[in-house]
């Protein structure tokens, strides 16, 4: 990160859903931004913070506000009004992006899987810039994500929520379409579209699926749908996916002062194309501002398909009672 920081002699765009950063990374990376400026960089720094709504779960992890403060950097703080600033990407000089699942936190760089992917294009920088002066001039998600998701060179970008149910159904037709492979990485996997798809590539049987989730965030889906008729018709979809090639980590329940130890990956690979970016495969994410690269690239795909398998292959096949029985874990979204 710091190298990446380092490369830039105009501008750095920063939108981080979470930064707090301590020890040893916190000097890298505060240093590299403090050098930046010292350059006669414009660094513009916009971080998701709660709000004081009441919510249904514990709240989001909140940025190091302070440390945020000490920089050399135009912070703009985004409410998660009504849902978060989920993004973890840079732009740098307009020109390459630095993206994907990774907060810029120890735990995050330290306990979860993550996949983070660098973009040298102008063309999906110019995506970006579009995305991160809504959030700055609108300072509210909900009027954010609305950039086409154009190609340039086998790659473009989604965001949303601007583009959140098309991004849904995209991966969903394009699991549909797969005939050799999908892999998947994702926490939890709630949006609709996708679930009803992959339950019926699961009772098919022909593809080659396989993929990991965070088995203690599941759980707490089952418990939150359970109780919730509005969306308890998905719990036979998910239900039915769960019991098919998915392995889950049992991740440490989310609560203050819990270690932050996820499987965070958030990548879709169906056949050569893949989707990799801040997006869970949830309703929520939908809802979120969040960024996803469509990449159509054999060796890319390849490479995170390699990745997803060594993932799974950590953990067991995820075992969930049909009841979702259990005390429920904390969890900030879903």
């Amino acid at each position: 990160m710091a190298a990446f920081l380092a490369g830039a002699t105009k501008t750095l765009d920063l939108a981080q859903y979470d930064f707090n950063l301590s020890g040893e990374a916190k000097d890298i990376v505060a240093g590299a931004i403090t050098e930046a400026a010292n350059r006669g960089v414009k660094i513009r720094f916009a971080y998701n913070v709660d709000h004081a709504n009441p919510i249904p779960v514990p709240p989001p992890p909140e940025p190091d506000v302070q440390l945020i403060a000490t920089l050399p950097v135009q912070g703009v703080p985004i409410a998660g009004v009504p849902d978060l600033m989920h993004h973890k990407y840079v732009i740098r000089d307009d020109a390459d992006v630095w993206t994907g699942s990774l907060n810029w936190t120890n735990d995050s760089w330290t306990r979860q899987e993550n996949v983070i992917a660098i973009v040298r294009a102008e063309a999906i920088a110019k995506a970006y810039r579009i995305d991160f002066d809504q959030l700055l001039s609108t300072h509210d998600v909900e009027k954010t994500g609305f950039v086409d998701p154009r190609w340039d060179d086998g790659v473009r970008a989604w965001f949303t929520p601007g583009h959140g149910e098309d991004l849904s159904s995209r991966i969903a037709k394009m699991i549909r379409r797969s005939k050799r492979r999908v892999r998947i990485c994702s926490p939890v996997i709630t949006t609709g579209p996708v679930l009803g798809t992959l339950a019926q590539v699961i009772a098919d049987g022909k593809l080659d699926l396989a993929g990991c989730v965070d088995v203690t965030q599941i759980r707490e889906v089952i418990h939150q749908w359970t109780e919730n008729q509005n969306v308890s018709w998905k719990l036979p979809l998910l239900q039915q996916v769960m019991a098919g090639p998915f392995s889950g980590k049992e991740s440490t329940p989310y609560g203050d002062g819990t270690v932050h130890d996820f499987m965070h990956a958030k990548v879709c690979v169906c056949d050569d194309t893949t989707f990799v970016g801040s997006f869970n495969l949830s309703r929520s994410g939908e809802k979120n501002a969040e960024n996803v690269l469509e990449i159509e690239d054999a060796a890319i795909a390849d490479k995170l398909a390699a990745f997803v398998d060594e993932v799974r292959a950590r953990y067991p096949r995820v075992t969930i009672a049909a009841s979702g029985s259990g005390p429920p874990p904390a969890a900030a979204s879903i």
